[in-house]
């Protein structure tokens, strides 16, 4: 016997109490439920009453007919949905024309035969079941991709504020008077954060773009830039492994582009770090050249060519794979999560490119892939293009109020920016963020962003509203300080009236950076 819930309720419509009976015992025979109307007022109070899985409807009723019984219920959102057939004597082609048009799914024309009744009800049950359990799985999968977004916004919260600490206190250590010894302890401690941030970062990004997360910003970048930011990242660790690390780019690749320049950093990053992992000696070789150029498009050729290990090409198949390493040693012996390739290739694709190796064991490998950017006709002025090799910290002392609820962090900023020579107002709460805001007159503000009591971003709210209530101008730059490292996230800071964000952890020339720039804004304001 079947559960009550699964089996199929049918409300059949006709006048004729013979034609009832002998749909009825046809489809008893299936075990469906059936329910009987024999006019067309009872069968809208009837299909309103009960929830139908489908309808078979005569076209001839003694009241309305089946065609205004159709009508009325689609447009009903309480029973549009129902599958609707209609019983017709006509074989008019207007007339059966019409009863699609309505919203019928088919029709019988009588007299019918009882295995076309049974295959006709069948087959728009199953359609209707169908339709249910991808409407079903639709809900399942949204909703699993809303927590998982949750729980992606939470770990990125939860899992960077305490490296902030880590991070932040390790850099005000290495500024202070210690021993050799010690400073060679604390490279290790240094080291070993920032491969642990490393590993945290492959499994957010990851988890971004399994969750669609991932977006990409369209700005103006110099691509020279942006090579040579990579060698200066990573130059120190191939010079550990007494490796030669350097760069060369096409004569012919425009200077200035537009697209995500971030994003095609971390792929240059990944795939350099991958060559360094896996060479003992010799070189780490970038190189940068056109594919084409079409109108205001570029498509570039991206090369990392390394004299390491190499690879053979059985697991050169395995390299661009989730969660993958060529061997299982690879991962004892090189550590690694197995997921920088993984990302590599995804963020690749959304610049809509492909990625590849060209390898053979023993003799080194080179990685490449291509990406499509749009060319820049603007050009910078020397002032602005000038590349600053080491930030240098405003001479103006600043009153700051930070706003930060937890105990670690407030030490790190207070410790940071004391030594640049500011005044620090410390609150642990968006509430007590707005008072000494109010009683302090601050000259910028730090905003914790997830904080008890009043959030960062109703705090920033509460704040501009004071200040337009009281006709302070120019407002306050109030920064963000946020372990949250969505790019919506980050816009939603600015639409609440933040000026601009610090992303946790973060180290002293971060700090100074995003000082320095909110102190040239002001200079610009007053210009």
């Amino acid at each position: 016997m079947k559960d009550t819930n699964q089996i199929s309720k049918i409300l059949i419509v006709d006048d004729v109490q013979l034609n009832l009976d002998l749909m009825k015992d046809i489809l008893s025979e299936k075990e469906y439920l059936i329910a009987t109307a024999i006019n067309g007022k009872s069968a809208i109070a009837k299909a309103k009453a009960h929830k139908f899985d489908l309808i078979l409807l005569d076209v001839v009723l003694p009241d309305i007919d089946g065609f205004e019984v159709c009508t009325h219920l689609k447009s009903n959102p309480q029973t549009q949905d129902i599958p609707i057939i209609f019983l017709t004597a006509k074989k008019e082609k207007d007339s059966i024309i019409k009863g699609f048009q309505l919203g019928a799914v088919d029709y019988i024309p009588k007299p019918f035969s009882r295995e076309e009744l049974l295959a006709r009800v069948n087959l728009h049950l199953t359609l209707r079941r169908t339709q249910e359990e991808l409407i079903h799985s639709k809900e399942m999968a949204e909703n699993s991709a809303k927590a998982k977004a949750i729980f992606l916004a939470n770990m990125s919260h939860e899992i960077r504020t305490p490296m902030n600490g880590i991070v932040g206190m390790v850099d005000i250590l290495e500024r202070s008077q210690l021993t050799r010894e010690q400073l060679e302890y604390l490279d290790i401690i240094k080291i070993s954060g920032e491969n642990l941030l490393m590993i945290i970062n492959d499994v957010l990004d990851f988890s971004k773009i399994e969750a669609g997360q991932i977006t990409f910003e369209r700005i103006r970048f110099n691509i020279a830039d942006v090579v040579n930011e990579v060698i200066k990242i990573l130059r120190y660790k191939a010079m550990q492994k007494n490796l030669e690390m350097s760069f060369e780019i096409g004569t012919d690749v425009p200077r200035w582009l537009v697209g995500d320049p971030l994003r095609l950093k971390q792929v240059l990053i990944n795939l350099c770090n991958n060559s360094i992992k896996f060479t003992t000696e010799g070189y780490v070789h970038v190189r940068v050249n056109m594919i084409v150029k079409n109108g205001g498009n570029v498509r570039l050729k991206f090369e990392v060519q390394d004299t390491g290990i190499g690879i053979s090409p059985e697991n050169q198949c395995k390299l661009f794979k989730s969660f993958s390493q060529a061997e299982t040693s690879t991962t004892r012996k090189f550590g690694g999560t197995g997921l920088g390739l993984a990302i590599s290739k995804n963020l690749v694709r959304l610049m809509n490119g492909d990625i590849g190796i060209t390898s053979e064991e023993g003799k080194g490998a080179i990685f490449h892939f291509d990406a499509e950017f749009g060319i820049s006709s603007l050009t910078l002025s020397v002032d602005e293009s000038k590349e600053i090799e080491e930030l240098i910290p405003s001479d103006k002392e600043l009153k700051i109020l930070l706003a930060e609820d937890n105990d670690i962090n407030q030490k790190v900023a207070i410790l940071n920016l004391k030594k640049l020579g500011h005044t620090v107002i410390v609150v642990a709460d968006g509430i007590q963020a707005v008072e000494r805001f109010i009683s302090e007159s601050p000259d910028v503000v730090f905003m914790d962003i997830q904080m008890p009591g009043m959030d960062g971003v109703e705090a920033t709210g509460k704040i501009r509203e004071w200040e337009k209530a009281n006709n302070r101008n120019p407002r306050i730059p109030i920064i963000a300080i946020t372990a949250d490292t969505l790019k919506s996230d980050k816009e939603l800071f600015i639409e609440a009236g933040m000026d601009d964000y610090l992303s946790k952890p973060f180290v002293m020339s971060e700090l100074i950076h995003v000082i320095n720039r909110i102190y040239k804004q002001q200079e610009n304001n007053h210009i």
